[in-house]
């Protein structure tokens, strides 16, 4: 199963970003309204600048309490963004994901932001293609073509 096949069974095609000098408070706001866990950081729209996750700003309430939520989102951000393309395999970004210990990653072609997908999202799209698999061979080792 590659990317594009994930994004292609999401209900939300779009990707929601928020712009690098919006505040931690419009962040949150916005991650509670859409019931989502991370926000790409882009100026324009188009291009990822970072990613602001749940995660991200947990931590830094931890260190700062409320009074971090003043600050802008570009102090925030994880700033080297792992992305990937449409074309690539979801095992492998499982991977990667699991091995970086994140949960969102970028989807980008030619430079530009084409989606979002999340552990979640490839973890459900693994799980489908498993089984699937097990179905067919089902029906081969009981003689069903």
């Amino acid at each position: 199963m590659f990317v594009t096949q994930i994004l292609a069974s999401k209900a939300n095609t779009g990707v929601l970003t928020i712009d690098p000098q919006a505040t931690i408070a419009d962040a949150v706001a916005e991650l509670g309204a859409r019931k989502i866990g991370a926000l790409v950081v882009s100026k324009d729209g188009r291009r990822a600048a970072g990613i602001l996750s749940e995660r991200d700003i947990v931590r830094e309430m931890g260190r700062q309490g409320g009074a971090m939520m003043d600050r802008k989102v570009s102090e925030l951000m994880t700033s080297d963004v792992q992305t990937c393309r449409p074309g690539d395999d979801a095992q492998e970004i499982l991977t990667r994901m699991t091995a970086g210990r994140f949960r969102h990653m970028p989807v980008e072609e030619d430079g530009l932001l084409v989606g979002l997908i999340s552990l979640g999202d490839v973890v459900k799209a693994r799980l489908s293609e498993v089984s699937m698999e097990k179905d067919a061979l089902e029906q081969m080792i009981g003689g069903h073509t």
